[in-house]
C-alpha cells in the first residue's frame, strides 16, 4: 500500500510524529506533501492579533502548491491527512474525488469542541461558533475515513456532528519511539516529587492540581509544574509573586528535556478536569509517563477504563475536580513501590500497535 501525507498538520505535535512512526513500523511505503506553517506555536489560542494573522496567510498560500503536487504527483493508495485535518480537507476534497484517492483524516481534536465547549473561548450560538460547527460538520463529510484517539472520543464526535454510529476510527496517541524510554528507579528523596506538565488548558484542571499543592498535605512533596496557556493566569494568582518553596513552576521547556524531568519524578500527573472533552481523552503525557515506568494520577473516566481495563496498570483513577481526591491517589501510588505495574498496558499502545491499527483503518477507507 502506497500512503500519501500531506497538507499543513503540524509536525511539531507528538500525534503527528507518532502515526507517521506507526506507518513506517508497518512496512508502509509513505510519501509527503506537506507544508509546515505552524512551526515554533505551541498553542495557536495563544498568539497574538498580527502573529495570528500572518500564520493564517501563510497557511493559505500553501494551498495553491501543495495542491499542483498532489495533482501532479503518482497516485497513491490512500491520503492521510494529520492534525489538524479539517480546513486541510476542505482544500483537497474536491481534488481527492477528481483522483479517486480515499482520504483518511486524523480529526484528534474537534475545533467546536475545544473553542465553544471545553475551552469557552466562543460563546455557543454566536455567528461565529454557528460557523465553526458548520465548516466542522461539512469536513467531517469530506473525508472516507476520521480518526480519533479513543472510542468515547469517537461516539462524542459522532454525536456532536450526527455522524452515523462507528464512522469515526480511533487510535491511540501512544508515545514517540525511543523519546521516552524506561527510567529506572527515582533518586531516593526524603520528599516524593510530582510532575505536571502541559498546556495549562481546562481540561487539565491545573486549579485542582494547584489547590492540592498548596494544601497542609501537599507541602509534604515537591511539585514541578511545567506550562502555560489559558489557564496561566490562575497559576500565577495561586502562587503569587512568592511562590512556596515546594512548588515550582517552569512556564515552558524543551520538549526534549521531558523525558529527564519524568525519570526524575516519583510519580507524573495526568488530567483533572470534569469536562465531557476531559472524561473522552487521554493526553500525550499519560502514554509518555506510563512508557517511562513512572505512576500516573489522572481522573476516572471512560476513556481511562478503555485504555487499562485493568487493575494493575501504573494508573492511579481519581475523582475529577477534587483535590483531596487527588492527594489520596498520590498517597495510594506512593505505596506501590517501583517499577509499576502494566507492561501489558504500555505494549497495548506500541508503534507497532498504532501502526497496525492505522493500516486497518486506511483500509477502511
Amino acid at each position: 500500500m502506497k500512503v500519501l501525507f500531506w497538507g499543513t498538520s503540524d509536525r511539531g505535535k507528538p500525534r503527528n510524529r507518532t502515526l507517521l512512526e506507526g506507518l513506517t513500523a508497518a512496512g508502509v511505503d509513505w510519501t509527503e506533501i506537506h507544508r509546515d506553517v505552524w512551526t515554533g506555536v505551541e498553542d495557536k489560542s495563544q498568539l497574538g492579533r498580527i502573529a495570528r494573522l500572518g500564520r493564517y496567510l501563510r497557511w493559505l498560500l500553501a494551498y495553491p502548491g501543495l495542491i499542483l503536487r498532489f495533482l501532479t504527483s503518482p497516485k497513491p493508495d490512500a491520503v492521510l491527512l494529520g492534525y489538524p485535518a479539517q480546513i486541510d480537507l476542505l482544500i483537497l476534497w474536491p481534488f481527492a474525488r477528481l483522483r479517486r484517492v480515499p482520504v483518511v483524516a486524523d480529526l484528534f481534536i474537534s475545533l467546536y469542541d475545544t473553542t465553544v465547549i471545553d475551552r469557552q473561548m466562543t460563546r455557543p450560538g454566536s455567528i461565529k461558533a454557528r460557523l465553526i460547527w458548520a465548516l466542522e460538520w461539512l469536513a467531517c463529510r469530506a473525508a472516507d475515513r476520521l480518526l480519533i484517539d479513543t472510542p468515547p472520543h469517537a461516539r462524542y464526535i459522532e454525536e456532536l456532528f450526527g455522524l452515523p454510529e462507528n464512522t469515526v476510527g480511533h487510535i491511540p496517541v501512544g508515545a514517540e519511539a525511543g523519546t521516552f524510554p524506561p527510567c529506572p528507579a527515582p533518586p531516593r528523596r526524603e520528599r516524593p516529587r510530582l510532575l505536571f506538565y502541559g498546556q495549562l488548558i481546562p481540561l487539565h484542571g491545573i486549579a485542582t492540581v494547584l489547590e492540592a499543592a498548596l494544601s497542609e498535605r501537599g507541602a509534604a512533596y515537591d511539585w514541578i509544574i511545567v506550562g502555560s496557556g489559558q489557564d496561566t493566569p490562575i497559576v500565577e494568582t495561586a502562587l503569587g509573586a512568592s511562590p512556596p518553596p515546594h512548588v515550582t513552576w517552569h512556564r515552558w521547556v524543551p520538549y526534549e528535556q521531558l523525558s529527564a524531568m519524568i525519570c526524575e519524578a516519583n510519580a507524573c500527573l495526568g488530567i483533572f478536569g470534569t469536562s465531557r472533552k476531559a472524561a473522552s481523552v487521554v493526553p500525550n503525557k499519560v502514554y509518555q509517563c506510563l512508557a517511562s515506568q513512572r505512576h500516573v494520577i489522572t481522573r476516572a473516566s471512560p476513556a481511562m477504563d478503555a485504555l487499562c481495563g485493568a487493575d494493575d496498570s501504573g494508573l492511579t483513577l481519581i475523582q475529577p475536580g477534587s483535590a483531596d481526591a487527588l492527594l489520596d491517589g498520590i498517597e495510594a501510588a506512593m505505596a506501590l513501590g517501583f517499577p509499576p505495574p502494566g507492561a501489558e498496558l504500555v505494549d497495548s499502545f506500541s508503534i507497532d500497535r498504532i501502526g497496525a491499527a492505522l493500516l486497518h483503518e486506511i483500509g477502511r477507507a
